[in-house]
């Protein structure tokens, strides 16, 4: 199962990323709505990442923190949050959150196709429901704050 272990090491990598740039977006934003949303979804990354490693590892390989990719600096498609934030345009803001989530929709896409073990599976593709719903959400709010 060293192919599925990998595999949980990216899916983890992806909600680490998402958590901490959704954190991001929330401290950007000026609605109060949308930094509520933002709150609510990082927490959610945080509790599937923990979720994942603790039911999905051995005890040994939960033992290693995974602490999101690049050591932090975001990528995944949230590489363009940061200038986003600095322009402090809720619209630019939600563009670059939907492409994070792409990314995230992307890998957990890929993951539900490499033969996982039937307990991960479930949870994988439990997790990739919400986080579809997530996307699809953060798209319409995008949607909605076009400026015209």
């Amino acid at each position: 199962m060293k192919n599925q272990d990998k595999i949980i090491d990216d899916l983890i990598e992806t909600l680490k990323d998402g958590q901490e740039g959704f954190k991001q977006a929330a401290e950007g934003v000026k609605d109060p709505q949308l930094k509520a949303v933002f709150d609510e979804y990082s927490r959610q990354r945080a509790r599937f990442a923990v979720e994942l490693r603790s039911k999905a590892q051995s005890a040994d390989e939960r033992e290693s923190e995974i602490s999101g990719s690049a050591a932090g600096a975001l990528h995944r498609g949230w590489i363009n949050l940061k200038s986003a934030l600095t322009r402090g345009d809720d619209h630019a803001i939600l563009a670059e959150c939907e492409r994070g989530e792409d990314s995230a929709v992307e890998e957990f896409s890929k993951a539900l196709n490499n033969g996982l073990s039937a307990p991960v599976q479930e949870m994988v593709s439990r997790q990739f429901v919400q986080i579809k719903e997530a996307h699809d959400r953060v798209k319409s709010l995008r949607d909605a704050t076009k400026k015209n």
